[in-house]
């Protein structure tokens, strides 16, 4: 049996693939066209954000099950793979605390401009700390938008370490514990000092992130978005960073052109690479996660977070 590896994932994942006697297949590249080439023959994938497109499981003759290395599976063609009997299953939940993590990280970044200011001591530049505003997460307020692994993980690390009042905005989480419930983002968003989202990316919640959305926060707001780019409308939040609704940004998810674009003008605006889920030891557990799925499926099992999704009628 084969498994090919779309993108490169830990090296404890593909041990545990061979101790099972499944060949893992290394694509060179993670381009469709390749993946395309390379797919006959294995039975099941692993891929990461690249996905695995309709043409690409067409492209296979013995495929059985699709795993999805992270929680996000946007990119796989679930009507495709759906169509041909094949399974799709992800690792949610494997790397929500590197994220929460993260998210914290990007909170205090943006609140204190910590790249900015390493900039200017760089490049020799005099005032910085003078010419700008700096602010405390302490005591302050938290809106939570998405009650998932890892708005939960960020939102008790505020509650312990910052003594912050953290609120929820969740629809379909109704679980809270103990954190208050706001019935609409926008009662949330005008009481929040600190706005981090954590929601997956769907019809209802793409551009979330408004123009309208901005005109209801609180003036001087940070925003973190370590989800989905498509969250935010990026024209609208620059300019609520230009009008100082917003006061700085921390994002780990943004657009292909969002840092040569107008928010990248902005030097309260904090850029990272998508390294939400990029930790040794998120890495290790996310591998083995999507491993595990590879190895039940194989067996004839149904991995436990298998996708429903039943495809479009052809027309």
């Amino acid at each position: 049996m084969k498994c090919l590896i779309v993108q490169p994932i830990h090296a404890c994942g593909l041990t545990l693939l061979k101790g099972a006697g499944i060949e893992p297949v290394l694509c060179p590249t993670s381009d469709m066209e390749t993946v395309s080439r390379l797919i006959g023959g294995c039975q099941a994938v692993i891929t990461r954000d690249a996905g695995l497109s309709a043409e690409a499981i067409s492209a296979a003759n013995v495929l059985k099950v699709i795993a999805v290395h992270g929680a996000g599976h946007d990119p796989v063609d679930k009507d495709a793979a759906a169509r041909k009997g094949v399974l799709v299953c992800n690792t949610p939940g494997a790397n929500a605390r590197s994220v929460s993590e993260l998210a914290l990280g990007l909170a205090l970044a943006a609140a204190r401009l910590i790249p900015a200011g390493d900039r200017a001591v760089r490049n020799g530049i005099h005032g910085f700390r003078e010419d700008h505003a700096f602010q405390e997460l302490f005591g302050k307020t938290a809106l939570i938008v998405g009650w998932g692994a890892t708005g939960a993980g960020l939102g008790r690390m505020l509650d312990s370490a910052f003594d912050m009042r953290v609120i929820v905005y969740s629809p379909r989480n109704p679980d809270t514990g103990s954190f208050e419930r706001v019935p609409a983002l926008a009662e949330g968003l005008a009481v929040a000092d600190l706005v981090s989202l954590h929601t997956p990316l769907r019809d209802e919640t793409r551009g979330m992130l408004s123009a309208k959305a901005f005109a209801a926060m609180k003036r001087g707001a940070i925003l973190v978005n370590t989800a989905r780019a498509g969250l935010v409308d990026e024209a609208a939040l620059a300019n609520a960073l230009s009008d100082g609704t917003v006061a700085a940004a921390g994002l780990d998810v943004y657009s292909p052109t969002a840092p040569a674009g107008p928010l990248a003008t902005s030097n309260r605006v904090v850029f990272t690479p998508h390294l939400g889920g990029t930790t040794v030891e998120a890495l290790q557990r996310v591998a083995i996660a999507a491993a595990r799925h590879v190895i039940t499926a194989l067996a004839g099992g149904r991995p436990a977070t298998t996708i429903e999704f039943h495809p479009e009628p052809a027309l």
